[in-house]
């Protein structure tokens, strides 16, 4: 049921400047997704170490990547809490209530004591405050594309659309070269663990930094002004009681498009990222054997990976423009369905191989991406667009990210070392990617103040 909302909202007098509207949509996703590479780099290189009981460290690493996981099933009830302050007070206060949980959350983590300290009760304080991350980044992303797509100009919108999406490689290059230089400063005489005064205190430093990006962020989104979406939603007195139940009465089709048309995105991010992490620096000798680059050549060779990344985000934009949402996205997974089907052969070439196989993996995941940030918002009425876009990016987040770091270490181990079957899964996934691009619709033309 519609209800007027309690005080009449007058429109603003003075639009989001362009700049302004692409410096918050950028700044939080780049913060979101800085603070995500910062526990997924730790999940893999520290964590296994400090706050897990040792023994077995294919058990240690698998708790750290399931820890890793669960803040994915924190993320739907955020995008529930988010968007039903996003669709009902607004974008900008809902905005920055998700920056500031996220940013406390993330410092906190630095502070943790760890498991020779603290015993059981370590890995129960890093549970809660990645909950409390995925809880925050539920409503994050929906409102940071929001912002890009609700201000954007006419036939502009995937363009728009892919700024809040290009936090993912500007966050990867920033997490990562953070922790590189800290390797760097503390290094290593064993290549297959970090120094002891890396996992003393070095580790911490990324955390603790992230409270300085998040007061930048804080700056810029205080200086917005709502849309005029959203100001037109009040001002008709649509704004929804409930925006969940309105969703799910209403949209439902949907909800459970939008949730699949992120699926394929999903599974290869985070096996670009965080699995790629693992077997990279694997040791061929090892139970489950991976490639043996020591920690600091992988990583760099990842950098120059995510430089695609971010390349083709941004270009997919201007394409999803001129040739339609659907049809770009069609294209691409059928690309990413090739993709996980040659990971054997292009990792069997040797170092040439290994960085073609991340060019390529990174660059399709810029143009998978890119346009989301236009797409799942133009799914969803202004009413309800807050919570709809929201939940489908997020549930897809369990059925893609919260399981694929996992399922890909138990792959690579039934493999024998061999990611064969790893490359099948994300093949398997992007075959359910393009049945739901299949049955949609194109949205390129639809009223984004409607």
């Amino acid at each position: 049921m519609s209800i007027a909302a309690t005080a009449e909202r007058p429109q603003p007098s003075v639009a989001n400047p362009r700049s302004r509207v692409i410096l918050a949509s950028l700044i939080g996703t780049t913060i979101e997704f800085y603070d995500f590479y910062v526990y997924a780099t730790a999940a893999v290189l520290v964590f296994p170490h400090l706050f897990f009981p040792t023994g077995n460290d294919t058990v240690a690493l698998l708790a750290s990547l399931a820890v890793f996981g669960a803040a994915m099933v924190a993320r739907p009830l955020g995008a529930i809490f988010f968007g039903h302050l996003g669709d009902k007070r607004g974008r900008k206060v809902t905005l920055v209530g998700a920056l500031l949980t996220m940013g406390v959350a993330t410092f906190l983590i630095g502070a943790l004591p760890t498991y020779a300290v603290a015993g059981w009760l370590a890995p129960a304080l890093l549970v809660v405050l990645r909950l409390a991350q995925g809880f925050a980044l539920g409503g994050e992303w929906s409102g940071a594309a929001l912002v890009a797509t609700e201000n954007a100009p006419a036939g502009k919108r995937a363009m728009f659309g892919t700024f809040p999406q290009l936090g993912a490689p500007i966050g990867f290059i920033i997490a990562n070269g953070l922790f590189l230089l800290i390797a760097a400063v503390l290094p290593s005489d064993d290549p297959s663990r970090p120094s002891q005064a890396f996992l003393d205190w070095g580790w911490r430093i990324p955390f603790l930094f992230s409270v300085v990006m998040v007061v930048v962020g804080l700056w810029v989104r205080l200086n917005l002004v709502e849309s005029t979406a959203f100001e037109k939603t009040v001002k008709t007195g649509q704004v929804q009681r409930v925006p969940l139940a309105a969703a799910f009465q209403n949209n439902w089709r949907e909800l459970i498009l939008g949730t699949f048309y992120m699926l394929a995105t999903y599974v290869l991010f985070y096996l670009m990222t965080t699995f790629s992490l693992s077997y990279g620096r694997a040791s061929p000798t090892a139970a489950v054997p991976g490639l043996g680059y020591d920690y600091r050549t992988f990583v760099l060779m990842m950098i120059g990976g995510v430089v695609f990344f971010g390349i083709f985000t941004l270009l997919s934009g201007p394409w999803a423009d001129r040739w339609g949402r659907r049809r770009t996205l069609i294209c691409i997974t059928l690309a990413i369905i090739v993709f996980g089907l040659i990971w054997v052969p292009m990792l069997s070439v040797g170092p040439v191989g290994v960085m073609a196989w991340l060019i390529l993996g990174f660059s399709l995941m810029g143009m998978t991406f890119g346009p989301m940030g236009a797409l799942l918002p133009e799914l969803f009425p202004a009413n309800v667009r807050y919570t709809g876009s929201g939940i489908s990016y997020n549930v897809s987040s369990i059925l893609g990210a919260a399981v694929a770091p996992f399922i890909a270490v138990a792959l690579w181990q039934a493999g024998a070392g061999s990611p064969f079957w790893v490359g099948v899964y994300l093949s398997s996934m992007a075959c359910l990617t393009l049945i739901a691009l299949l049955l949609g619709k194109e949205t390129q033309h639809v009223d984004i103040e409607a």
